[in-house]
């Protein structure tokens, strides 16, 4: 029985490698190991597609020969030119950031003027009054749009009732938005609905009523046959998950259609979380639905009819190729770019940004990787037009790969400007000047230090606990203070706000802040003085808060622990260090006073953990890849399985209190402007079907509440042999219909339990602790200070606020998006997944 239960259930897993975010602006997380003169194998997919399911004459091959049919002069207008510009991009070596296509004047002119005779392929746009009034009728519905990067024929828009995702057919029916825009659709007429086959599993799981092809996976899915079968028609196995490593539950989000007589959807997640396979035959029907209503096996189908916002950053990496027509006028004039991800269209590129013996040697570019940025995709054009901006290098190498994700993820990695540095102290070396000694709490001789990862560089928090006469501790969560160098309204400020967070990959960091800052003037490296934020506590030896007391200070780390110092520390309790074991201590504190400064916080962060999940909180522990670099080269050379141990725990306690108490500060004294972070509760239908699937496999699964879902796996996780793999396996399933916890401005919901983080099961929760890599927690420590009299009241107003708070949300998913695609996964000495870099959830 245990043996088939897993079995049933780890169908539902992502294969390694597979089941990983793509963010706003969507790739998919695993990119191949291209080899030379790979071009033609990103089209072969498409071109079965088309043989298999349109005629001749619609084939890519035929689209390309009928818009080549178009006379020069009619396609003058449809290429960007370069006539204006000074020079091709690969005259000179270009570098990452905004590119601004040029246009000749003619094409200035003529650009909005419909070419004559040419027949329209898309639909217009709506006009915004019109968008606007549907939006406000109902008649019309917006959403956030996903293109499975598998079949890329396939969109989805999450249903506003919640129920199954409304599907979106073919690159017609999206009408030129891309992954991840916010579009507004139309439903169709309900005889163009999808129905999907209750008759047991098998190849085409859904169709028309009038007969089409089947939608198969959420968009952003990689599709797996089922490893169980060997015949190439077993059914897909589809699957997407999302990481939300950031939140302080590491939750992994994604879902799964099983069709079949049992009809468990788990795929209407509002983040595109649609995932089937085929359900156990043997299953009662479990459904609460009626059996026999016809509408529970139908799903709404739509056409884009506006793009309200292009979160995409319409930038892709992908191959160049000449025109296969060499008589054609078109030949003459512009190539074919060529996508790696198919949910990017293949565009039109002018032959005068391509390298000047690419005409002559096309060979010698077949395995070389492009930038292209998309500037315009015609109605009357199977085709967007792009401009090649740079040459990155050969596919499979790591550093071209990586240079191609963080372009087409929008991701700013060029150096800082001028501006920005001017506004960085120019006398070097920096010292606090004495006027600060005077506004600040002087904790320098305290025993304080820091507790991170051994190859961290930005430190931006430390720890303090000082026993005090009637027994009880004096905690203190100290954390950089940057918001004393990031001042609001200047270059440095502008900057931060756009990249809102630093991008960790396996390799490198592209850093939200100059390095000056991130790993010097703000890094609580040890015995130098910092100025810092403090959140102080008087503390019982069972965690119970006897009071409380926020304020800037001064510290001085006295050492510099990896989490090994800590666990060691934690695991042998009576031994005596020796100076060689841990490293150098200030000459103000000695080795046992630190030692002893680590066991009583781990003591009281088991109390505060232990009051937490007796309160409800929920985790759900996911396996995480970490990685061995070269000294020397700083390049992966290994992997393995990250352990989360008592010193990873003993942090979080405290940085999780330190973040709560903010939050509650901030919120009395700014109500309407607090920036916090709120986690919503799971999708209730994705749940639903999730409790139906695990009854007929026999599991009771409690999911009524947090900590009863939390006290209900534990307890079906039980001990035996198969624990290990019961928790695995139930942990992944649980976590796909959480949905990611947001910023959000306190004054744009009325509804205060919106609020509420149901992983942790609290009213209110910010993030305060990592300023140095999170643009929010800046904002946080700015209204911390005013509520406090010691800085100025905000200036931002509640949809400000709000604005920055969701450019937040979509820069820290475009981050997610980077590091699940990172092409690390690539390097055949290591795991083809890539895993987020383990980086502190809080």
């Amino acid at each position: 029985m245990m043996t088939s239960l897993l079995t049933a259930m780890v169908m539902q897993l992502p294969l390694q490698g597979q089941g990983r975010h793509w963010g706003a602006t969507g790739r998919c997380p695993q990119r191949p190991l291209f080899l030379p003169k790979t071009p033609s194998s990103g089209e072969r997919g498409r071109e079965e597609y088309w043989k298999s399911k349109c005629s001749g004459s619609d084939s890519p091959a035929a689209l390309e020969r009928a818009d080549r049919s178009v006379s020069a002069g009619q396609f003058g207008v449809d290429l960007p030119t370069v006539s204006s510009r000074k020079a091709s991009p690969f005259s000179s070596q270009m570098h990452g950031g905004p590119y601004t296509t040029c246009l000749a004047p003619g094409d200035r002119k003529n650009r909005s003027k419909p070419t004559r005779g040419r027949k329209k392929v898309f639909e217009a746009y709506m006009s915004r009054e019109d968008v606007s009034a549907g939006l406000k009728r109902k008649t019309l519905i917006q959403g956030p749009l996903r293109i499975n990067p598998k079949k890329y024929h396939e969109a989805f828009i999450p249903s506003p009732d919640s129920t199954r995702d409304i599907f979106i057919d073919g690159v017609v029916a999206r009408n030129r938005a891309l992954n991840g825009d916010i579009v507004v659709v139309t439903l169709l007429p309900k005889d163009q609905w999808k129905v999907i086959k209750p008759d047991g599993c098998d190849n085409e799981t859904t169709e028309t009523a009038q007969g089409s092809d089947p939608p198969g996976s959420s968009p952003g899915a990689c599709v797996l046959r089922d490893p169980g079968k060997g015949d190439v028609n077993s059914p897909d196995v589809v699957i997407e998950a999302q990481f939300d490593d950031e939140d302080v539950e590491g939750k992994q989000d994604g879902s799964r259609e099983i069709k079949d007589q049992k009809q468990l959807s788990l795929g209407a997640g509002e983040d595109g979380r649609d995932l089937e396979t085929c359900g156990p035959r043997h299953a009662k029907q479990e459904d609460s639905s009626k059996p026999n209503d016809p509408d529970q096996f139908l799903q709404k189908t739509a056409k884009v009819v506006y793009i309200l916002e292009k979160k995409h950053s319409r930038a892709a990496t992908g191959f160049i190729r000449l025109l296969t027509d060499r008589n054609s006028e078109l030949f003459k004039k512009c190539a074919m770019f060529s996508p790696v991800d198919h949910r990017v269209p293949r565009a039109y590129v002018a032959l005068a940004d391509c390298p000047p013996d690419f005409i002559t040697r096309p060979e010698d570019y077949s395995n070389t990787l492009f930038i292209c940025r998309i500037v315009d995709w015609r109605e009357d054009s199977n085709f967007a037009l792009g401009q090649l901006a740079q040459s990155l290098g050969q596919a499979g190498e790591i550093e071209p790969e990586t240079e191609g994700i963080l372009t087409e993820y929008g991701v700013d990695f060029s150096d800082f400007q001028p501006d920005v540095l001017e506004c960085l102290p120019q006398s070097l070396p920096w010292v606090i000047p004495p006027e600060e000694f005077a506004k600040r709490r002087d904790l320098r001789q305290e025993c304080i230090f820091t507790i991170d990862p051994s190859t961290a560089r930005d430190l931006d928090d430390a720890l303090s606990c000082k026993p005090l006469p009637d027994g009880n501790f004096e905690v203190g969560v100290h954390i950089a203070d940057v918001s004393y160098f990031v001042k609001e309204d200047t270059a440095l400020d502008e900057i931060a706000s756009k990249r809102a967070t630093s991008v960790y990959l396996v390799q490198k960091v592209i850093p939200m802040l100059p390095k000056l800052l991130c790993e010097q003037l703000c890094s609580l490296n040890p015995m130098t003085d910092r100025l810092t934020f403090s959140v102080i506590w008087k503390l019982t030896p069972q965690g119970k808060i006897l009071d409380e007391w926020f304020g800037r200070t001064v510290i001085c780390s006295c050492a510099k622990l990896s989490y090994d110092h800590a666990q060691s520390m934690i695991e042998n309790p009576e031994k005596a260090f020796v100076a060689e074991e841990i490293p150098a201590i200030s000459p103000r504190h000695s080795v046992d006073e630190v030692r002893q400064a680590v066991l009583n916080l781990h003591q009281i962060a088991k109390q505060l953990r232990e009051q937490r999940f007796m309160d409800g909180a929920l985790r759900l522990d996911q396996l995480k890849l970490s990685f061995t670099l070269d000294k020397e080269s700083g390049m992966p050379q290994g992997c393995y399985i990250y352990q989360y141990r008592d010193s990873n725990k003993l942090v979080e306690e405290f940085m999780l209190l330190a973040n709560m108490a903010v939050a509650h500060q901030m919120h009395r004294s700014f109500p309407s402007k607090a920036l916090l972070r709120r986690h919503p509760p799971p999708q209730s239908k994705m749940l639903k079907d999730l409790m139906d699937f695990c009854s007929q496999m026999g599991l009771e699964i409690d999911c009524s509440s947090a900590k009863a879902l939390h006290e209900s796996l534990n307890k079906t996780f039980g001990a035996d042999k198969y624990a290990e793999a019961r928790k695995e396996v139930l942990t992944n399933m649980f976590s796909r219909p959480m949905q990611m916890a947001v910023y959000f401005c306190a004054g744009t919901l009325e509804d205060e339990t919106l609020f509420r983080h149901y992983a942790l099961n609290v009213p209110l929760y910010t993030h305060f602790t990592s300023p140095i890599r999170r643009y929010p927690d800046i904002m946080v420590h700015r209204l911390l200070s005013a509520s406090l009299g010691d800085g100025p009241a905000p200036r931002m107003e509640e949809g400000d606020i709000q604005q920055q708070a969701e450019h937040c949300n979509d820069r820290k998913m475009a981050s997610k998006g980077c590091r699940s695609s990172a092409p690390i996964s690539s390097l055949p000495s290591l795991s083809r997944s890539a895993a987020p870099w383990s980086r502190r959830p809080w």
